[in-house]
């Protein structure tokens, strides 16, 4: 017979246990196992005063803007909306179906009042909870950068003299702190693109992806990956027209301090192989798989490596035996130019093949050349070929899954540093995930004992269940008996 559910709305819900209706295996229930979102009373203790309304519980509103990001949520409207009706976010809160849901407002209000410095201390917490489980091993890291667009229209920028345009930044700098009333809000002046600026976020100028391509206001994150399991151990955003090579030596030292040792190789794309970090990176006993920056060929001209350079003389020698004399030092490159007396180039057989130059062939040799020559060489080894290729699915992965996962790619909020409390919420949720994955797969496997549900029984026990067990046997036999 065909049964049909009539609903009827319950009165009342007593007996509903949110634990029995979310399942065993739901990720949720390892990140509260292996979270704790506790932390937060006290980085935010000293933020509350001691009379007035009572705030939502802290641990709850990090909660809420974490399944903000792991489920990429929209906007925090959307989030309160779906509370209500996704018992698993709460049971994850600590949520009855009958609490009252907080407002939207308190999220954002939560941000100002707190301060960015809470969201890094949340960051780098799971750097260390991953270097507890041994998920990373500090051997090789990963460098790279990706631009993010930012929470504002083509029709904000407007455009006019850089001299106008810094006076206009100021201004929408000095109203923005008068509206928001934050606490701590950075007031320190970032790179811009000075032509041009957007009025609803001025802190993110206007670049191109590439040659050709739309320009918009944009951020950048740059991070450091571990090589052994993806880990993401430092992060830092900056303005969208921050190059990469800038940050490759400061992004290296905040990995050095939440790791609490120094990596011994560092791996990155041509954009990070120039010579200042050639010779930083070596400087601080670290091998450079970096991939030397392109530059435009000479044709078959003599390369740089074919002059040998004499220290205590301080010269060069050519390949036809000239030597070339330092001349004037570059400041904005920190090189010293060599080049030959007047007029030796001009009947030398080489010069073809050395140089188009009128004047001369001239060579520049930077401060700390050794160095820099040390690294170009570490990069052009075969381990570090290896390495490179490896890179291309490791630190680009993590992009890519921060942005189909977890919204990345878009600026959720206005402002440089709510970017960056983005950005470290985004990769606090992917090396939670990465924690989740290996905990799950380093699970004993159950035995029979384990998985047994029923209590341990005392002999009585046992002699009683047996004896009724007996009792229905008995019953079964004599009903047959009786109907044969």
């Amino acid at each position: 017979m065909m049964g049909k559910h009539e609903p009827q709305k319950d009165l009342f819900s007593y007996g509903v246990d949110l634990d029995k209706r979310v399942r065993r295996d739901h990720p949720l229930r390892k990140v509260s196992e292996i979270v704790d979102f506790s932390f937060v009373r006290d980085e935010v203790k000293d933020r509350y005063g001691s009379n007035g309304n009572e705030s939502v519980d802290p641990e709850i509103i990090m909660k809420l803007i974490f399944l903000l990001f792991w489920d990429n949520i929209r906007s925090e409207r959307e989030l309160m909306r779906m509370l209500p009706e996704r018992l698993d976010y709460l049971w994850f809160l600590g949520y009855g179906l009958d609490d009252e849901v907080p407002d939207h407002s308190v999220l954002s209000k939560a941000r100002r009042r707190w301060g960015a410095e809470v969201f890094e201390s949340l960051f780098v917490r799971s750097v260390h909870q991953c270097i507890e489980a041994g998920l990373v091993d500090n051997e090789k890291i990963h460098l790279d950068g990706s631009h993010i667009k930012a929470n504002a229209s083509k029709d904000s920028v407007v455009k006019g003299d850089p001299l106008l345009m810094d006076q206009l930044r100021e201004v929408y700098h000095a109203q923005e702190v008068k509206l928001e009333a934050a606490k701590g809000t950075p007031k320190g002046k970032v790179l811009q693109n000075r032509r041009l600026m957007s009025t609803t976020d001025p802190d993110a100028p206007c670049v191109r992806k590439k040659t050709g391509g739309e320009s918009h206001p944009r951020y950048k994150a740059h991070r450091v990956v571990d090589d052994a399991h993806g880990v993401i151990t430092a992060t830092e955003t900056t303005p969208g027209d921050v190059g990469e090579n800038q940050r490759m030596k400061p992004l290296i030292e905040q990995h050095h301090d939440n790791v609490e040792a120094n990596a011994h190789t560092a791996i990155a794309d041509s954009q990070y192989g120039t010579a200042e970090n050639y010779r930083d990176i070596t400087a601080m006993g670290i091998s450079t798989h970096v991939r030397p920056y392109a530059r435009k060929k000479r044709g078959q001209l003599y390369g740089k490596e074919m002059f040998h350079y004499d220290g205590e003389t301080d010269t060069y020698e050519c390949p036809a035996g000239q030597l070339l004399y330092p001349r004037s030092f570059d400041k904005i490159r920190w090189a010293m130019e060599y080049v030959v007396r007047k007029g030796t180039c001009d009947n030398c057989s080489l010069k073809s093949e050395c140089t188009n130059a009128k004047t001369g062939r001239t060579v520049l040799r930077r401060w700390a050349q050794e160095l820099i020559d040390e690294g170009i060489a570490a990069s052009e080894s075969q381990e570090a070929a290896k390495d490179l290729k490896r890179r291309m699915w490791l630190i680009e992965g993590s992009f890519a899954q921060a942005a189909n996962l977890h919204g990345f790619k878009r600026s959720r909020w206005r402002r440089l540093y709510r970017q960056k409390i983005q950005d470290w919420i985004i990769c606090f949720v992917q090396n939670i995930k990465i924690l989740v994955t290996h905990t799950k797969n380093q699970d004993p496997t159950p035995t029979a004992e384990s998985t047994c549900s029923y209590p341990k029984m005392g002999i009585q026990q046992l002699d009683t269940v047996l004896n009724r067990l007996l009792a229905a046997l008995r019953r079964c036999l004599f009903i047959k008996t009786e109907n044969a």
